[in-house]
């Protein structure tokens, strides 16, 4: 939606079905139908590739709590194989991470309070042939809402993941992240709020005409 409202056509896609996705949309393995587009020449028809690929394998939570109280399970960890694509491609690109151990390139971190949001959702974005200066991070207002290691707080962010220990509920987590056109949990737990790529969208367009923003 971020693109979208920087002016972008978009079209994604995902290997889930996502019948709530408000553009065109491709269901399928990601990698290979990147790969396609690169093999048949398709791909020349975009002018930038954003990827989002599964964060669990080197998210904070996972390296964190989750291990350190032996939950969950391993994580495929697809980021090579997708930069490895994205450099074939020949296009400038975007790979996005959550905080944590994934082998990104942090060249760029948004935080929900840059824009006013009720999040913090912080976000690393790997840039590939083009950049942009790092936008000033403000002082957090304050405690994101919730239990945390047992220790309850309240804050002016609501915590978009999980459910119980004063996490978000849907609507809260739409109203906190500007996002109206899904109210699947799982959606907006693994999203990041339009802002984030408005910003992106406009440096990449505002970087393109010569003048960085």
């Amino acid at each position: 939606m971020g693109y979208h409202r920087a002016g972008f056509d978009v079209d994604g896609c995902d290997i889930a079905d996502r019948p709530r996705y408000p553009f065109s949309y491709h269901r399928g393995d990601a990698l290979e139908y990147l790969a396609r587009l690169i093999d048949t020449g398709d791909i020349r028809r975009y002018t930038l590739v954003h990827g989002s690929p599964p964060c669990q394998a080197g998210c904070a939570l996972t390296i964190g709590t989750n291990n350190s109280q032996g939950w969950g399970r391993e994580h495929a960890q697809l980021i090579p194989e997708l930069r490895g694509l994205l450099d074939a491609s020949g296009l400038p690109y975007v790979i996005e991470q959550p905080n944590g151990n994934a082998p990104v390139r942090r060249d760029l971190v948004l935080c929900g309070e840059m824009f006013g949001l009720g999040v913090l959702r912080h976000r690393a974005f790997e840039l590939g042939s083009w950049a942009t200066p790092q936008p000033p991070h403000p002082r957090h207002r304050g405690y994101v809402r919730g239990h945390r290691h047992g220790v309850y707080r309240d804050g002016p962010y609501v915590a978009a993941y999980g459910s119980g220990g004063g996490k978000a509920t849907v609507p809260e987590m739409q109203a906190a992240m500007d996002i109206d056109w899904t109210d699947v949990r799982e959606e907006l737990t693994e999203a990041i709020p339009p802002a984030f790529t408005t910003w992106i969208g406009t440096a990449f367009l505002t970087c393109r005409q010569g003048v960085l923003l």
